[in-house]
């Protein structure tokens, strides 16, 4: 299995692709406004099979491409706790490029937390983590030594907590006990900026750490 980065839209929004090269197929965390044309040469040369779409959260710059997707029947995964920002992506226009438009979306599998899903014979461990969003929720995978966190964490820096639905307090728990209390070495890859590691975080971030 090969995570393929791509830094999509104005917030350079970071998609991964999760793909199985044997099996011409793989999976999507994150669908933002131009990642359908990014992946169209690719899924056309590949003859890629996209057999879901992961969600962390429901804000607009993670969420743009979702609903042509779904037209084309890919499964879409997320939390019902974001439900109201994926049925109408529009409320948060105040926050949006002037002209934007996002199409409503609706969610195929409601992930819970806990729960394990299996794409491509990968074991998905979903780990609601609210704070940034009320829905926002974690991908671990064990044989990949990751974890996908949407906005919840960056290197050196966390996820805003001021838009609605946002809690510091809900934020820093869920750090706490869901991403530190995972191995040290695994993996952070996050909705913006590069990569880091639970060691690093827990150790040097300057607003959730630990002594």
């Amino acid at each position: 299995m090969k995570i393929e980065t791509y830094k999509v839209g104005l917030l350079q929004t970071n998609t991964y692709l999760l793909l199985d090269k044997e099996r011409e197929a793989g999976f999507l965390i994150e669908a933002p406004q131009g990642i359908r044309k990014e992946l169209g040469s690719l899924i056309q040369s590949r003859k890629l099979q996209l057999k879901g779409i992961l969600i962390t959260h429901g804000h607009w710059d993670h969420v743009g491409d979702v609903a042509y997707f779904q037209e084309e029947n890919v499964t879409i995964y997320a939390h019902e706790g974001d439900l109201h920002l994926l049925k109408n992506p529009m409320i948060a226009a105040d926050y949006m490029p002037p002209g934007m438009s996002i199409p409503p979306i609706t969610i195929d599998h409601s992930l819970k937390d806990g729960e394990v899903l299996n794409l491509l014979d990968q074991e998905i461990h979903v780990l609601h983590t609210p704070g940034h969003t009320p829905g926002n929720v974690s991908f671990y995978i064990p044989s990949l030594n990751c974890v996908f966190v949407g906005d919840l964490l960056f290197a050196g820096s966390v996820g805003r907590t001021d838009f609605p639905g946002g809690s510091f307090s809900l934020l820093e728990k869920s750090i706490k006990e869901k991403i530190y209390t995972l191995p040290d070495e695994t993996i952070i890859y996050p909705g913006h900026g590069p990569s880091t590691t639970v060691k690093r975080e827990k150790h040097h971030n300057p607003y959730v750490f630990e002594n």
